[in-house]
């Protein structure tokens, strides 16, 4: 079978997406591609930011190969599928370009994962994956007429038959990924990092998947949701293929970069440096000065409330104070370049306490940033408290519940968001 996987041209202008807008490694293709070429099938994998390729382009490219089968994204990375623009209008703007000479097509990402039926409908696709979509893309590949395959979803007339619950991957035995070359010479970005000495390309690397907890604000309950961790032997020959490329610096996308002394001492010796995303209170003082040996320059710690009943509010079961955590905090900024503290926007939170902590880590070299306000994903606790189940109009519940509660949202944003009927307006099966 030919397919195609594409990640469409993203546009942010009116968007809500707190997520890095700079391109990515859409590993969530990268894996797919790995496990269908392993089958035997031909495939094409395209990247509008990466390529430079607005979504006509794209379409043109896709109809040129005549695929049998086309799967598009609707986040555009794997590292962002927790935070993923609500709107639809990229895929579907891709979609629309493609028509009928993508052979059969499947969406892949979060909205399907979390309300199959609004994204049938919306992107008019034949199919959607819910969950890790991977292997279940691989599985569609085998036998592309069968609608009893397990984590997807399909229209019936305006009835939306859902088979199964979204699909968490095997994950572990995921081989290494190979990057064309020219993708890796288009990733000058160096994600979340703020040091002064930036030297070769950026890449994005999963060394884990899932996370252990449950916080409400995080958007994973219907994807990458139980921890695993990737084999070690993978992970390294994948960052040495991409340090083979002129990479210099990498980004682990792990929901939580839980400490793993192995890999950091195994990444030592290597010539490439490293951000990561963790929570601090994972850590002691001796493993942080191991992950700054290891390379580490850039720690992105989701504190995300400065008081106790800030963190108890947002379900973080975290056993330290703010003391302790502050101390972590500075004594890892002794060891890696940049560290920041996320903050979330709480009820609970005593404003001036936040301030004083904030102007203490500040004045310590450690970056915490002004709270930002919390949007309920439809995958997220924070959804499921204040409505229930997400249904096909969660999507647009949770953008004009954010939109009423806040007047100012993320310093990335510089004009207001825009309600999710006018950022898919004129598309998306919207009149």
């Amino acid at each position: 079978m030919k397919v195609a996987l594409v990640n469409p041209a993203w546009s942010y202008e009116g968007s809500i997406y707190f997520g890095c807008r700079a391109p990515h490694l859409p590993l969530e293709l990268g894996y797919t591609r790995a496990l269908l070429q392993a089958a035997g099938h031909d495939v094409l994998m395209l990247d509008g930011q990466l390529q430079g390729l607005d979504n006509e382009a794209l379409a043109q490219r896709a109809a040129a190969f005549a695929p049998d089968m086309s799967v598009v994204t609707t986040a555009p990375t794997y590292l962002f599928w927790r935070c993923a623009p609500p709107e639809l209008r990229a895929p579907r703007a891709f979609l629309a370009s493609l028509g009928t000479r993508g052979g059969l097509t499947v969406a892949v990402g979060p909205h399907g994962s979390t309300t199959p039926g609004a994204t049938l409908r919306k992107l008019g696709v034949d199919l959607v994956v819910m969950g890790e979509c991977e292997e279940i893309v691989a599985q569609i590949a085998q036998a592309p007429g069968r609608r009893d395959l397990p984590s997807t979803a399909w229209l019936d007339g305006e009835r939306a038959h859902v088979n199964g619950a979204p699909h968490a991957s095997s994950f572990i035995e995921h081989k290494a990924l190979a990057w064309p070359r020219e993708w890796i010479a288009a990733h000058g970005h160096h994600h979340h990092r703020f040091d002064t000495s930036q030297e070769g390309f950026g890449a994005e690397v999963e060394a884990s998947r899932g996370c252990p907890y449950s916080c409400s604000f995080c958007a994973k309950i219907d994807f990458r949701d139980a921890y695993r961790r990737r084999r070690l032997e993978y992970v390294l020959e994948e960052i040495d293929g991409l340090i083979a490329q002129g990479v210099g610096y990498v980004y682990f996308v792990d929901e939580i970069f839980l400490p793993q002394k192995a890999l950091l001492e195994a990444l030592i010796s290597r010539p490439v440096k490293f951000g990561v995303q963790t929570r601090i209170d994972l850590w002691k003082p001796d493993l942080l000065e191991l992950l700054g040996q290891a390379g580490c320059v850039s720690i992105e710690a989701g504190l995300e409330s400065l008081t106790v009943e800030g963190r108890a509010a947002l379900a973080k079961r975290c056993r330290l104070d703010t003391q302790e955590l502050a101390d972590l905090l500075i004594h890892a900024r002794k060891h890696v370049p940049f560290v920041q503290a996320n903050l979330i926007g709480v009820a609970q939170d005593d404003m001036e306490l936040v301030a004083y902590w904030r102007e203490r880590l500040i004045s310590q070299g450690v970056w915490a940033n002004e709270p930002v306000p919390l949007y309920p994903y439809p995958s997220s606790p924070a959804y499921r408290d204040l409505w229930g189940a997400p249904d096909d109009h969660a999507w647009e519940r949770a953008q004009a519940h954010y939109l009423n509660q806040f007047d100012t949202f993320s310093d990335i944003q510089d004009e207001r968001p825009l309600p999710l009927e006018t950022l898919e307006a004129a598309c998306c099966g919207r009149p």
